[in-house]
């Protein structure tokens, strides 16, 4: 057992590892933020929900007109590195940027900063993982590597508490900080990680971009239903904090998101190999659905178990969905699909967090969850009704 155990971490290339460093040490930055900044929108600058769900829309937005080109450029190129250098220097560039924020126009320029960052490095980084991982290993490489990133997610919320709680500092102390693991990160980035040779890539013709494979489209279509409903998790955080929860609780409830997201992600990645993805992916909706609908009804004493339940979605989820499109994807088109796909997934999340605003406001607080319950049902059945591209899909 234990060897067999061994030989499966050795399984694990480098690349992944170190990657897996550098996301997590960026999500240290990233998260120490997160869980502050709608608090600091709402009660510092007065921003009312509307202006939340713009930010948020935006940010998204911007992710995703940037992904699938940086995505399309790293297959042309056959080089996937520079980009992905470039992101992570911008989204450590974007945090300083808060520190200074006179208004909520202020944060939705870093935050446009920080998601241009995201969009150039994502797609090209997820092609490096899947060009540095052997197929049947595709779902476990993704799951190490959000395990690795979610860690450092889990650790963020903690150091902002401590910064603001512990230590007595203000939130814009709290944002210059955040700029150190961000910082480290590219530097990890550049000195450690190595580019893989994607010689069907780098030879491609120039010319239009070849088609993606119908199997490719009708996953993103089947999963659009569901992205449609999945606003931004301010979203689950301001709903915890109109339940009466403290700044220091709502944080802790965000690290207990992060931690369950953290300790499952590999194993859900090892079962989407063996079990199927696209069921992994289905049954990881389902429990989206039954998240959102307890939030609907108003998170009460069962809050944490929701909170808990949220990181065994993620986990379930957003690995192994970069998977399947791996998986659907063909020859020299995985940067390409990984970036059409998540483009278009974030511009439905500009709708659903833009919906999510104006639902909170002229509706009910309980209104963007029942509409992300309901589309995750939906996204959840089209899955199940797709016809499998592979026996491991």
């Amino acid at each position: 057992m234990g060897l067999a155990r061994a030989a499966r971490v050795k399984r694990v290339p480098k690349n992944v590892l170190w990657l897996g460093v550098v996301s997590g040490l960026t999500d240290v930055s990233s998260e120490m933020l997160y869980p502050v900044v709608p608090l600091f929108l709402t009660q510092v600058l007065g921003a009312p929900m509307a202006a939340v769900g713009a930010i948020e829309g935006a940010a998204e937005a911007a992710v995703s007109l940037v992904k699938a080109a940086a995505g399309r450029w790293s297959d042309r190129s056959g080089r996937r590195k520079p980009p992905i250098l470039v992101g992570y220097a911008l989204s450590a560039a974007s945090k300083p940027m808060l520190a200074l924020a006179t208004g909520w126009t202020c944060v939705l320029a870093s935050r446009l900063t920080d998601r241009v960052g995201k969009g150039l490095r994502n797609p090209p980084r997820d092609a490096l993982l899947a060009d540095s991982t052997e197929a049947e290993d595709l779902g476990f490489a993704f799951g190490v590597h959000r395990a690795m990133d979610t860690a450092g997610a889990a650790v963020g919320p903690l150091l902002a508490l401590l910064l603001l709680d512990g230590l007595g500092l203000g939130y814009r102390a709290v944002f210059l900080w955040a700029f150190l693991p961000a910082a480290v990160g590219v530097f990890v980035l550049a000195v450690a990680v190595r580019e893989v040779p994607t010689p069907a890539a780098a030879s491609a013709p120039a010319g239009p971009m070849e088609p993606l494979p119908p199997a490719f489209w009708r996953f993103t279509a089947a999963y659009g239903l569901f992205a449609l409903g999945n606003s931004s998790d301010v979203f689950l955080l301001l709903r915890a904090a109109d339940a009466g929860l403290s700044r220091a609780e709502v944080i802790c409830a965000y690290v207990l998101y992060n931690v369950v997201y953290a300790a499952v992600a590999a194993p859900a990645g090892r079962l989407a190999d063996v079990w199927g993805r696209t069921r992994t992916l289905a049954a990881g909706l389902f429990i989206f659905a039954g998240v959102y609908a307890g939030f609907a009804r108003g998170p009460g004493p069962w809050i944490w178990a929701l909170f808990a339940a949220y990181g065994i979605y993620a986990a379930l989820t957003e690995g192994v969905a970069k998977a399947v499109v791996i998986e659907r994807a063909g020859a020299g088109q995985r940067g390409t699909a990984l970036g059409v796909f998540q483009g278009a997934s974030g511009l439905l999340a500009l709708a659903a967090s833009l919906g999510a605003g104006w639902l909170w406001d002229a509706v009910s607080p309980a209104a963007p969850f029942w509409l992300g319950a309901a589309c995750a049902v939906a996204g959840a059945c089209a899955l199940c009704l797709l016809r499998p591209a592979s026996p491991k899909l």
